[in-house]
């Protein structure tokens, strides 16, 4: 939704917040569509920060507020007016806006009939005091039953803990040794090219950006490509590369790097990378597949489509769009494209499949599944740290489950298992 430019200072940053909220919960394009929107680009840089940290905030605790507004709700109010009452809710518990203002604003964009509910609902939520500070109300029910049931209640609650933190931001260095860069930006390094930093704004404007000396990407998400083992007079096979950040580190590893992805504008986005860190590599839009090619690669990385469970610290919207039906019909897109990651490995080749799913029919079962149907695939074993990895993560079969609490300050969640060809 558009806010209205004719609303007063204090409530165009939050109607902003309402169309991002609104977008993140219905809309296909979820939070990341609804947060490149032209209505929020025509805001102020402070009305426009405000609105995105009041979305994320409610996003990130939704779950524990969902369960207070069903208590003081005798029936469902319209979707807007749940928001409404969300964001309000958010502001003064999470964001340390005052009552009044929480309220105020809150009444103010509620349709008029609802008006009095509205102040009822937050100022009987105020009286009460804080929220309930329990993990296992921040996620959904069926996610933290699976969750459960797959690592144990311990590990469960550790990750449930994680989707209410804001993450720092992660880059991968392009030159693993740029000492230089690390202090520049103020950054702690996690080893293995990746480092951490708490510096908050657009990363366009951070030294090194324009050179190219970095991207941005996840230290889980940088550990598939490493594990690979990229090096000079390596072929490889990036499946569904865009936005490009693990191309980006094969290339920088002085491979030569084929890149597919079944989406144009998304690959036009990695072309951009490719020039401004002055990289190379072939790519290709095209369903890998039906890649019409007979080229085999000694490396091939395939970070496949899934159902992102993983990923909730920056997208926290994931964990509220996710469907149990999702994940068997990621499951048979996975499996086709894990048989052709197998047709594209050459003798002595090394295979990286990874998913940012928590979930075990994407990973564990996945990986099970190939060794399965290919004899002649087996499990490289993963070493305790090996890549900058946490320890914790490595499973009994040699792969990892990177939960997000393994590390300290987080990380994403993924599954990656390493698999050879014999030569």
């Amino acid at each position: 939704m558009r806010p209205s430019r004719s609303l007063p200072p204090p409530l165009l940053a939050r109607s902003a917040a309402l169309g991002l909220l609104e977008g993140a919960l219905t809309h296909r394009g979820g939070l990341e569509g609804a947060l490149a929107a032209p209505a929020l680009a025509a805001l102020s840089s402070q009305d426009r920060a405000f609105a995105r940290a009041l979305a994320m905030a409610t996003l990130r605790r939704l779950g524990v507020i969902d369960q207070v507004l069903r208590a003081r709700l005798a029936k469902p109010p319209p979707d807007r007016v749940r928001d409404i009452l969300r964001l309000g809710l958010a502001q003064a518990f999470f964001l340390d806006t005052p009552d009044f203002a929480a309220v105020d604003t809150s009444v103010a964009l509620a349709p008029r009939a609802f008006r009095g509910l509205v102040n009822a609902v937050l100022r009987g939520a105020l009286r009460e005091g804080p929220l309930p500070d329990d993990p296992a109300g921040l996620a959904p029910d069926w996610l933290l039953a699976r969750w459960r049931a797959q690592f144990g209640e311990a590990q469960a609650l550790g990750v449930a803990a994680a989707i209410a933190d804001e993450p720092d931001h992660d880059l991968s260095l392009r030159d693993p040794d740029d000492g230089e860069m690390v202090t520049a930006l103020e950054a702690r390094a996690l080893g293995a090219g990746s480092i951490r930093l708490e510096r908050r704004g657009d990363p366009a404007s951070w030294p090194g950006y324009a050179e190219g000396r970095w991207w941005v990407q996840d230290v889980a998400a940088a550990a598939p490509a490493r594990l690979a083992r990229p090096a000079p007079g390596k072929t490889a096979l990036d499946m569904c590369a865009a936005p490009g950040g693990k191309t980006l580190q094969l290339a920088s590893a002085g491979a030569t790097v084929t890149a597919l992805d079944l989406s144009a504008p998304r690959l036009a986005r990695l072309t951009a990378n490719l020039k401004r860190t002055g990289l190379a590599a072939e790519s290709v839009a095209v369903d890998a597949t039906r890649w019409e090619d007979d080229r085999r690669f000694d490396i091939v990385l395939l970070d496949a489509p899934c159902s992102s469970t993983g990923a909730f610290r920056r997208h926290p919207d994931v964990l509220w769009n996710a469907r149990p039906s999702d994940l068997a019909s990621l499951a048979r897109v996975q499996s086709r494209l894990l048989a052709a990651a197998a047709a594209r490995l050459a003798p002595g080749g090394v295979l990286v499949y990874s998913v940012c799913s928590l979930e075990a029919e994407e990973g564990e079962a996945q990986a099970k599944a190939i060794l399965s149907r290919h004899p002649e695939l087996r499990t490289d074993p993963i070493a305790p740290g090996e890549a900058g990895t946490t320890p914790a993560s490595l499973t009994p079969e040699g792969w990892l489950r990177l939960l997000p609490h393994h590390r300290e300050g987080g990380q994403d969640g993924f599954f990656i298992a390493r698999l050879v060809r014999p030569a």
